[in-house]
């Protein structure tokens, strides 16, 4: 593991000690930068984006050309695996993803297909493989995934929603259903994140957007309690490969995230480093959590803000500077740029 010249962020995750804190961005392969924008146009639409290993490796490999950051993650999207289960992904322009056939009855759960990574998912493993050539060992490559509530909810919903109606009417209309959804959706994206590890993905991460909308037992119950089944999994079988697990609007279930066994816990920014420090004991490394909207600010104002993010996690060698959630597509590369300088400049004063 460590031929990698930039080691800091897997040291991070291993409890080891690094000069500076090390930082990647959340989306970092995104529509902010002009060249994305002009691979994406070359494409002709997402899918084809995603979908095609050398474009996939082509836009991965962006931000880590244009900006000094410490890993790279795989582009790809969290829906590849409900697409590989036969729900038919697509992308409506201006309107984000959809699928051709939601489930929404247990006869749906029941005629999902389990799909196997190296087959329907062959192209993210290969972009994979092809992503790691091309790094070279710079930096390390992070692989991820959704976490099985998130993806079940665009699986029952057909689309992104505001109030998930479907899925909260089959969560307390019919448990034994969902649980069965889950449980499905839980062992291809074990298969999945163990085949992304196997083509060279050297830390996973499992995204949870929308475990937020639960309720503290529902969020136990229908998203943790899922997770908690990849985190054992992935350490049985892939025991070096640290695994992030991040829940936006999740701050009051840190401690409980942080039991999983996993590495790192993501903290987004309606709460302060300091008080997710506290919440988890220091018993694992915390990622975050710059406001993505302070992308927007003056450079003085960038900089107080980094400096304040930087403060709050405070001296010690477990924090990986990131945003809070995904950055925005109308934010300035400058003021990226701005921010990785000022972390570089800033953060070496936390590690002495």
């Amino acid at each position: 593991m460590h031929s990698i010249k930039n080691t800091r962020f897997l040291n991070v995750l291993n409890n080891e000690p690094v000069d500076r804190t090390p930082l990647w961005i959340m989306r970092q392969a995104g529509r902010y930068l002009p060249e994305y924008l002009e691979t994406r146009k070359r494409a002709g639409d997402f899918m084809t984006l995603a979908g095609t290993p050398e474009l996939a490796c082509e836009v991965t490999l962006q931000p880590i050309k244009r900006f000094n950051l410490d890993a790279a993650i795989l582009f790809s999207d969290i829906l590849t695996v409900p697409d590989a289960m036969g729900l038919g992904l697509y992308f409506e322009a201006g309107e984000g993803p959809r699928f051709k056939h939601p489930v929404r009855t247990p006869k749906d759960i029941e005629n999902l297909a389990t799909p196997d990574p190296e087959t329907e998912l062959r192209y993210v493993m290969d972009a994979v493989r092809l992503i790691r050539r091309e790094l070279n060992d710079s930096v390390p490559l992070i692989g991820f995934s959704g976490s099985p509530w998130t993806v079940a909810t665009y699986m029952v919903e057909g689309s992104g929603s505001k109030d998930y109606h479907h899925t909260k009417r089959l969560m307390y209309a019919d448990e034994s259903a969902l649980h069965s959804l889950l449980s499905k959706i839980t062992t291809t994206t074990i298969a999945y994140l163990r085949a992304q590890a196997d083509a060279g993905a050297q830390a996973l991460m499992v995204f949870d957007t929308w475990g937020g909308i639960l309720t503290p037992r529902t969020y136990q119950l229908f998203s943790l309690g899922y997770m908690q089944q990849i985190v054992d999994a992935i350490r049985e079988s892939h025991s070096s490969i640290p695994i992030t697990l991040f829940t936006k609007n999740g701050g009051m279930w840190l401690p409980a995230i942080a039991r999983t066994g996993c590495h790192a816990v993501g903290v987004d920014w309606t709460l302060d480093l300091r008080d997710a420090r506290a919440l988890t004991q220091d018993t694992v490394a915390l990622q975050g959590n710059l406001d993505p909207g302070v992308l927007y600010g003056t450079h003085a104002k960038i900089r107080e803000e980094v400096q304040r993010v930087l403060e709050s996690y405070g001296a010690g060698h477990r924090h990986i500077f990131n945003l809070g959630h995904g950055i925005h597509q109308f934010v300035d590369p400058e003021n990226v740029q701005y921010m990785i300088e000022t972390v570089h400049e800033l953060s070496p004063a936390f590690h002495k």
